[in-house]
């Protein structure tokens, strides 16, 4: 059986270039959560969240953004296509999206050029507290719920973070990405690829 497995990932490799490793997002959760980190009066923002925002870090308070009206008060309304996102600078210990990503355009023309994608990642960046996470859940390449879905515009692979958006390489940066993200953990639960990203926090 040791062998079959081994031969498995080899085989998935070799086919689809995938280097991430398996994760269970329930790890993440607990080894980053609120109180592991010491956190108190800890904000998280959930995007694209309906009627009911996720707070997967065990915040003190959760804040969501929708595309429609939800009855809560804490919920704003913005479309992050075309909006920013509707809140403060550094307000955030933790942002999540879960299955929103693969819904922003990379370029649209309004009438003029823009990167939605891009921007939303300096939106992201400027919310989030220096030292905070930004949790990324989306259907991702190669698998068939990626592309089977015709609102899916936004195609992530497991360099689309690492290379465009870290601290490092940063190629976001020509497209007008102001940031730069550390990669805390990425990983694959089954099609969907998990990102956890941190803001880097200011130094003495």
């Amino acid at each position: 059986m040791k062998q079959i497995s081994k031969w498995k990932a080899s085989y998935r490799l070799l086919k689809y270039g995938l280097y991430a490793p398996k994760i269970k997002p329930e790890r993440l959760y607990q080894a980053y959560g609120a109180d592991i980190l010491g956190l108190i009066d800890s904000n998280t923002l959930d995007l694209g969240c309906g009627s009911t925002p996720r707070n997967p870090f065990g915040a003190t308070s959760f804040y969501g953004v929708d595309l429609f009206k939800q009855n809560d008060d804490k919920i704003k309304i913005s479309d992050l296509v075309v909006n920013p996102i509707p809140f403060e600078k550094d307000m955030f210990d933790f942002i999540t999206a879960y299955d929103f990503i693969e819904h922003i355009p990379r370029v649209i023309y309004s009438p003029s050029r823009s990167f939605p994608f891009i921007n939303l990642m300096n939106e992201i960046f400027r919310c989030l507290k220096p030292g905070g996470y930004f949790l990324s859940h989306t259907p991702a390449y190669p698998y068939s719920p990626l592309f089977r879905d015709p609102t899916h515009v936004n195609y992530i692979t497991e360099e689309t973070f690492s290379i465009y958006f870290d601290q490092i390489n940063n190629y976001a940066k020509i497209y007008g990405f102001s940031g730069g993200f550390e990669i805390a953990e990425q990983g694959w639960n089954g099609f969907t690829l998990v990102t956890l990203m941190r803001k880097p926090a200011i130094r003495a």
